[in-house]
Parts: structure tokens; C-alpha cells; sequence
């Protein structure tokens, strides 16, 4: 979900209390890059899952595609579980650089906190009674207000320590992927605390080095996963430790990405659905229920290809969509009532000259 960072002018951004001014840090677009980017496969993932809500409303799980049917090749390899580790990391990035602007801007920068995560727990509740089950932004609203809350009264050191065993754990564990979503948060938590991701535009042999370290155990992981039967009891932890492994790769390699000529163009394609990804995830869920009843048939025989042009058909008008409303509006409609809610007070959201 967007970040609110904060850029010399409140225009910039829109991000700013409507009744305070101030200086603060710049937005940074390598997280919006990494959010529409992330946004993309996410939907990618979930076309199948959400589909099935046409037919029947008992299948939560991820559709996964492995060698058993012939496509592990295809959309299971590189997209399954490959990419909500990243939109679960930039949520606990968020939330601590939001906590910081509100340290400077309110007495008590917690309550604000926990109204922005009890909005997102309504938001999420009604995305999954009456949309699909498998919505995750309950489960992120949930896990907010049980650790990551709480875990801003910790020491940093304490944050990453917890991190790294919570994102450890689970895989080895055999336990669904939701189990990630505490150590993912308290990670982008710890990252942003000791000041990881004021750096992250500066830094280039970093991104480098981790992205040969994922690249190396990405390879064997994924080569297991592939190899084990997904009745088998290791598949899940496979699966689990492929899919971080593979994420790491994806953030890794758009960080270098973006030191290059092909900033602009990542900046273009991504950065406007990632500042609009609350608007853009629900409204992915309307327009994937409404293709499965045009097309008719089961999302089961749905190919890859099939899926790919359905999340194309989708992402395309999004971006478009995005790109046209962030001329005009600071904030996407639905990040600006997140935004009120968060803040008790009306923000402006038509852009002035």
C-alpha cells in the first residue's frame, strides 16, 4: 500500500496535513516503482483466485502451477508467491516513514497509526464479504495492529532480530504464506529505522551483491520446488523460501534497473499505479469478476496466456486511469480516504497551480 512521504511542497505530493507546513524528505520514487510493479504480478497471481468467486465462494487458496501440470514454466514459476513479499515489505516501509512524519506533526503519532490500520481492517473487511475471500488486506490490518503497532515501542535492533526469525520460520514450518506477512512488515520496519531506504536511491553495490546472493539460492530453491510434489510435505517450504528468494531477485534487479537510461521508462510504466495501488487492487477484484462472467467458462481451463490478457486488459486502463488522475489530484480517491481517516481531517485533493 502507497507510503506518505513528503516533498518540499505539499503539491508535490499531496501528502501533507491540510492545516500543517513544513520541510521534510522527498518522495522516493523507487518505492512507488516497486509498489506498481509489484501491484502488476500481484494481480497476475490473483486473476485465477479471484475468478473462481464466479463459480464458487469455498476457494481462498492461490491457484499454484507446478510440473505436474506441464506449466511450471509458466506463470507458478515466476509469479506465484513472487511478488506479495514485496507489496508486504513496502506496507512496513510505509508504516514506519509514516510514523516518522507524524512524530514531527502530531502529540501522539500511535493513535494516528492505529486509525490508519482500523480504516484499512474496514476497507479490507468489505473487500472480502463482499467481493473475494482471499483478500489480504484484512490480514495486513490484523497483523499491523498485533505487530507492527506494538513493535514501534521496540529498540530497532529488537525489530530486526524479530524479523529475521518471523520471515525464517514459516517456510520451515510448512505454514500458508500469510505466516510472512509479521516478519516481512517488521523487516521494512527495520530497514527504514536504520535509514536502508533513505539510501536506497544512492546505493548500487548493495542491490548488486544481494541480488547475486538471491540469484544463487533462488536457482537450487526453485529447482526443489519444481521437483517436489505439491502433495509433499516439503513442498510448501520450497515453495515459501523460492518465492522471498525470487522477490529479493525482482526488488534487486529494479534498484539497479533504475541507475540506468531505463529509469524514465520504469517511472512511466510503474510509478503511477504505484501510487494509486489501494484504488488499483480493489478495483482489479470489480474488473477480474466481471471478465470471468463475460468469458463464462472456469478460470481452471483459463491458459497463461488467457491470464496474461486479462490482467493486460486490467493493468492497461489502470495505468492509464492513474496516470490522467495524478495530472489533476494528489492522491488517488481511495488512498485520499485512507488519508482522512488517518489524519481525522480532510485533505485537499485537487492539485493548484
Amino acid at each position: 500500500m502507497p507510503h506518505e512521504t513528503h516533498p518540499p511542497t505539499p503539491e508535490a505530493a499531496g501528502l501533507l496535513h491540510p492545516t500543517t507546513t513544513f520541510s521534510s524528505r522527498p518522495r522516493i520514487a523507487a518505492l512507488d516503482v516497486l509498489r506498481g510493479f509489484a501491484l502488476c504480478g500481484i494481480l497476475v497471481a490473483n486473476v485465477k483466485p479471484i475468478a473462481h468467486m464466479v463459480h464458487t465462494v469455498s476457494t481462498t487458496q492461490p491457484v499454484v502451477a507446478t510440473s505436474q501440470d506441464g506449466s511450471w514454466l509458466g506463470l507458478g514459476l515466476f509469479v506465484d508467491q513472487r511478488f506479495f513479499p514485496i507489496f508486504s515489505l513496502l506496507f512496513g516501509i510505509g508504516f514506519s516513514l509514516l510514523l516518522e512524519s507524524a512524530e514531527r506533526r502530531v502529540p501522539r503519532p500511535r493513535v494516528l497509526l492505529l486509525r490508519r490500520l482500523l480504516a484499512l481492517l474496514a476497507i479490507g473487511l468489505a473487500h472480502m464479504f463482499l467481493l473475494w475471500r482471499g483478500d489480504i488486506l484484512t490480514i495486513y490490518a490484523v497483523v499491523g495492529l498485533l505487530v507492527l503497532l506494538p513493535s514501534t515501542w521496540l529498540p530497532r535492533w529488537a525489530v530486526a532480530g524479530l524479523a529475521a526469525v518471523l520471515i525464517v520460520a514459516p517456510p520451515f514450518l510448512n505454514s500458508h504464506h500469510s505466516a510472512l506477512v509479521p516478519g516481512l512488515f517488521l523487516l521494512g520496519s527495520a530497514l527504514t529505522r536504520y535509514g536502508v531506504i533513505d539510501r536506497i536511491e544512492r546505493s548500487v553495490r548493495v542491490p548488486a551483491a544481494l541480488g547475486l546472493a538471491f540469484t544463487a539460492g533462488a536457482v537450487p530453491t526453485v529447482w526443489l520446488q519444481v521437483r517436489t510434489p505439491i502433495d509433499d510435505a516439503h513442498f510448501n517450504t520450497w515453495f515459501g523460501l523460492a518465492g522471498l528468494l525470487i522477490a529479493g531477485v525482482y526488488v534487486c534487479a529494479l534498484l539497479l534497473l533504475l541507475k540506468t537510461p531505463l529509469r524514465a521508462a520504469l517511472q512511466t510504466v510503474f510509478a503511477p499505479l504505484g501510487r494509486m495501488a489501494l484504488t488499483n487492487y480493489l478495483s482489479a477484484t470489480v474488473l477480474v469478476l466481471v471478465a470471468a462472467r463475460l468469458i463464462g467458462s472456469s478460470s481452471d481451463d483459463w491458459s497463461s496466456a488467457t491470464v496474461l490478457l486479462i490482467a493486460g486488459a486490467i493493468l492497461i486502463p489502470q495505468w492509464l486511469v492513474s496516470m490522467l488522475w495524478l495530472r489533476h489530484y494528489r492522491q488517488g480517491p481511495l488512498e485520499w480516504l485512507w488519508r482522512w481517516a488517518t489524519w481525522a481531517s480532510r485533505p485537499p485533493l485537487r492539485r493548484t497551480p
